[in-house]
């Protein structure tokens, strides 16, 4: 029975000269803070394509909530309530074509320059703060590449990206037998071990070496620490039971060519993630450079994917390329659906899940790193159809991670580059 008056916790039982102190009970706490804390975790989902999308397939002409779809938002077109669709945004400074995939989440300026060194992403601002609440702080995930990720560390580190579906799958949902158990631990208290002696290695070097190779030496520590407070917090959740679903483990592709699939598969594990409350933020690099010619049935695709971005205006590039870009829309299509078919609380999980999609180049054809094709799902917020910005003189696109972050409840007034936060879009729920 929820009470409109809260019992006062300071509230003890006693008799026969004894004085018992009550646990926190669910009647000490408010109503409306009971009602508060009933309502499910938000997440957030980032996903790159690092060839983008081509720009005149994709931004509508028109502004506002009423805009005409483009070709691909035709294929959203059910979910258009459901997204907002941004031109005119990139990230002040992020320059250089290709290597700009990996400043897609940070906004880290000229990340081609030799002294370029990355900030903290997103997704690792956001686990820095709520990560220990999950079995997984974050997770962070890739199509085709082991090398390039999403997610960096406050201290410029990449995070390495997981590439299979049913590897993270088995980490999620398989629980080991009890000695399978004790021995995972142990492995981490063996990882833990290994750390501090590497750490008593180095450390005698520092007297010994230059200021720079001293700065070196402390960010290397650093994400020594970082690793180690990860397996600690690791190790905690190992004795407790994995979440049970229903459905079954992903079958991994054997040819990177089969890129649709892999995707696909992402997609329904970070709904699965997201739905048993497994971790509050993925990211997803999808390693397009890297893909050889993409496998679709019924559909003749004869060059490779980076070699298709830089069409030169070929009409049979450009069409193969449409061909691709509608199933990445497809895929996005099927995420939003199934996310909706799952209810939390009066609520779906694309009520509480913003997905952002997007990706680090305008025009991959010119390597543009401006005017980026961005969309955001979900979330909770009053979409309004297409926010339009200055195409030529760019609205700075970190403003929109300042909203998420505040949409997770996180105190953020600034992150990277931002001016404050996104202008147009309304956290208040249609």
């Amino acid at each position: 029975m929820l009470t409109k008056t809260p019992i006062s916790r300071r509230a003890m039982l006693r008799g026969a000269g004894v004085g018992l102190a009550l646990p926190l009970l669910e009647a000490m706490i408010p109503a409306a803070a009971r009602a508060q804390s009933a309502a499910p975790p938000r997440r957030v989902f980032a996903i790159c394509n690092n060839l983008g999308v081509l720009p005149g397939e994709f931004f509508p002409a028109d502004a506002g909530p009423n805009y005409t779809p483009s070709n691909y938002l035709k294929l959203l077109n059910e979910h258009r309530k459901d997204f907002t669709v941004f031109s005119g945004v990139s990230h002040p400074n992020v320059d250089g074509g290709h290597p700009s995939d990996i400043s897609f989440l940070t906004a880290a300026p000229h990340p081609a320059s030799s002294s370029f060194r990355n900030t903290i992403s997103l997704d690792q601002y956001i686990a820095e703060r709520i990560g220990n609440q999950t079995r997984f702080p974050s997770l962070t995930l890739a199509v085709n590449t082991a090398a390039r990720s999403l997610s960096w560390t406050g201290n410029g580190v990449a995070i390495p990206p997981e590439q299979s579906a049913a590897g993270v799958f088995r980490q999620m949902f398989i629980q080991g037998s009890p000695l399978e158990v004790e021995a995972k631990i142990a492995e981490l208290d063996t990882g833990r071990s290994i750390l501090d002696a590497v750490a008593d290695q180095v450390r005698s070097l520092e007297v010994r070496v230059g200021a720079s190779d001293r700065a070196r030496l402390d960010q290397y520590f650093t994400s020594v620490r970082e690793l180690e407070s990860r397996l600690q917090e690791s190790k905690g959740w190992e004795r407790k039971p994995k979440p049970v679903v229903k459905e079954p483990e992903p079958q991994d592709p054997a040819s990177p060519a089969q890129y649709m699939t892999k995707v696909a598969n992402i997609y329904r594990l970070v709904r699965l993630a997201f739905e048993t409350d497994s971790t509050r933020t993925v990211t997803l690099m999808l390693d397009s450079v890297s893909t050889p010619v993409v496998e679709i049935t019924g559909a003749s695709i004869s060059d490779g994917y980076h070699n298709l971005s830089h069409h030169g205006k070929s009409e049979a590039k450009l069409a193969q390329l449409r061909i691709i870009d509608s199933w990445h829309m497809r895929l996005l299509a099927d995420l939003f659906k199934e996310s909706k078919a799952v209810q939390e609380n009066g609520e779906t999980l694309m009520d509480r899940m913003m997905v952002l999609y997007g990706s680090n180049l305008g025009d991959a054809n010119a390597h543009s790193t401006t005017n980026m094709p961005v969309l955001l799902a979900g979330g909770g917020f009053r979409h309004v159809g297409h926010l339009a910005f200055d195409r030529n003189q760019n609205y700075p696109l970190p403003n929109l991670f300042v909203s998420m972050l505040q949409r997770m409840g996180i105190e953020a007034g600034k992150f990277a580059s931002s001016t404050g936060t996104m202008s147009g879009l309304d956290t208040t729920k249609a």
